[in-house]
């Protein structure tokens, strides 16, 4: 399916930057080449979190894998453009679906891990999806027990598979498929016209002004012309070694991640986040050329590993705090991720603080003289603060139709993302208002209605304070009926039995007589801000 404009395809063709290369023709070109070198490389404590040993493969094992998976989805009657949802924790097996998704003509639907299956349920029908592949348990949640409940609300949903060693009851096994599928077996030749790249790879979410998971259809000229942003700002070595910390969910993992992986040719290393002295024991034990990293524990991680030649790569959500300065002998280059729509890469040069984002046409590398506009950043002058306006050939500006839902572009074929953006000399300091948001977190007062329906409330309000690491932590005040006393400990029970999204889970809970307001009758959120910031409140 091509959601992009004739004319915006024919403008970005004519660009060069947009091409006929899909996804998966770039793993072919390396496996064809080179069949030999390593390509996927699970976490080496992978056998600590779930079932089954780490596992490592070479682009040609890998390709087999991945054609015999895209034959059995062809061969189970999956039509093309079907959407498939997969959320499974970082893990080779999660990346050969991924890639065999796209390689039977389906459209991949990564899921936040955050999710539970409630969110899980509503975005999968807002997607029309048709299938779902759930990952093995993980941090103490059975994904694919939640993965089977999700079907059994869905009659659309005909198939749920499960990866790794142990799949729960009523599950496809995706390990058995393939140790039973012929060693021949691929995917009838698929039938796109006019051109493979055009069409929708991937749908990744986001959220509408109202608050319901929103998916953005990318194509696979999309994802490569975002991929090659960091790709270009890097300056890769041959078939470099990739850590990569984020799961294949949203611009980091795919975008920063798993993109410049298959433009390279390099090996890609799965990291399971637990720890900062983990992420550098692993960088360190495979010499890596490049890792990813949460910006604000950057230096943290600089300090703690050994292996000089590794390429710093901090990355900065709307979400995140504002960087500190930090003074690198390593080459650093810093990510700011617009939402799901664009990510601009710079090169710190030296800098100990991020290099400012320049309005217009953002070119990689940047520091070269022409090199090819990837995004063009402008701003949304009357709201305020200023909000992001993107376009280009990265800039995914369509929605999946299924959703009925339009992504808010001008005249000129700006996305607006209404993401307010910092100022500072030179350009813009980064993307988002530290304080003011959180990830995977809905609007506000929809958390007000979950929070205030515990039994025993007279009412509830979720606010965020700011925190240096997380950019913004979710508390909750709540106010318990006359002659009450607040069960907090009932209340994150209840929590859990409502299916909350992981980021809807309070980080900690007061307990007021009364909320504080403003004249208007409202919430005063900052009032309850300032409560915390003062110490003066019970905190449970």
């Amino acid at each position: 399916m091509i959601l992009t404009p004739i004319k915006t395809i024919e403008t970005h063709q004519q660009s060069g930057i947009w091409g006929r290369v899909t996804l998966d023709a770039l793993f072919r070109k390396t496996a064809a080449a080179h069949p030999d070198r390593v390509a996927l490389v699970d976490a080496p404590d992978r056998a600590d979190l779930m079932s089954g040993a780490p596992r490592s493969l070479t682009y040609a094992e890998a390709d087999a894998e991945i054609s015999r998976l895209a034959g059995f989805f062809s061969a189970v009657g999956l039509a093309q453009d079907s959407v498939v949802g997969l959320q499974s924790p970082n893990t080779v097996d999660a990346v050969l679906a991924f890639l065999a998704v796209l390689r039977a003509g389906l459209v991949v639907a990564p899921l936040p891990l955050h999710w539970r299956q409630k969110n899980v349920l509503e975005a999968m029908s807002r997607a029309g999806a048709r299938a779902l592949i759930a990952g093995e348990s993980f941090g103490g949640r059975n994904i694919g027990h939640e993965a089977r409940d999700t079907a059994a609300e869905m009659f659309s949903l005909r198939f749920v598979f499960g990866l790794g060693p142990e799949v729960a009851d009523g599950l496809i096994e995706i390990d058995e498929v393939l140790r039973e599928a012929p060693a021949d077996m691929a995917p009838p030749p698929a039938r796109r016209d006019p051109n493979a790249a055009d069409h929708v790879a991937s749908l990744t979410w986001t959220h509408s002004t109202s608050g319901e998971p929103l998916p953005i259809a990318r194509s696979h000229n999309h994802w490569i012309a975002a991929g090659l942003m960091p790709y270009l700002e890097l300056g890769l070595p041959q078939a470099p070694r990739i850590v990569v910390p984020y799961a294949l969910t949203a611009m980091a993992g795919i975008g920063a991640g798993v993109v410049p992986w298959l433009l390279s040719g390099g090996t890609l290393h799965l990291h399971q986040p637990r720890s900062l002295r983990q992420l550098a024991a692993h960088a360190d034990a495979v010499e890596a050329d490049m890792v990813l990293v949460p910006g604000t524990v950057m230096p943290a991680l600089d300090r703690r590993m050994e292996h000089e030649g590794c390429q710093l790569v901090p990355v900065w959500s709307a979400h995140a705090p504002a960087a500190a300065p930090h003074q690198s002998a390593r080459t650093v280059t810093d990510i700011h991720i617009a939402d799901e729509f664009a990510m601009i890469a710079r090169s710190r040069a030296g800098s100990a603080l991020p290099r400012p984002l320049p309005l217009g046409r953002v070119a990689s590398p940047s520091q070269a003289q022409s090199g090819p506009a990837l995004v063009d950043l402008a701003l949304d002058t009357e709201a305020q603060p200023n909000t992001l306006k993107v376009r280009g050939p990265m800039v995914a500006d369509s929605a999946w139709p299924a959703c009925k839902v339009r992504v808010p572009t001008d005249k000129a074929g700006y996305v607006d993302t209404l993401i307010p953006v910092r100022h500072c000399d030179g350009g813009l300091a980064g993307f988002g208002q530290p304080g003011t948001t959180a990830a995977g977190l809905p609007a506000l007062p929809s958390l007000d209605a979950l929070f205030g329906a515990f039994p025993g409330l007279k009412e509830a309000a979720a606010f965020l304070v700011e925190d240096g690491i997380l950019g913004a932590r979710l508390y909750a005040a709540l106010v318990p009926q006359r002659g009450l006393m607040l069960d907090v400990e009932g209340f994150f029970a209840y929590l859990d039995a409502e299916c909350a999204g992981l980021a809807e889970i309070p980080h900690r809970v007061l307990s007021l007589s009364a909320l504080p307001r403003r004249e208007n009758g409202t919430v005063d959120r900052a009032a309850l801000v300032a409560r915390v910031d003062r110490g003066q409140a019970a905190v449970a």
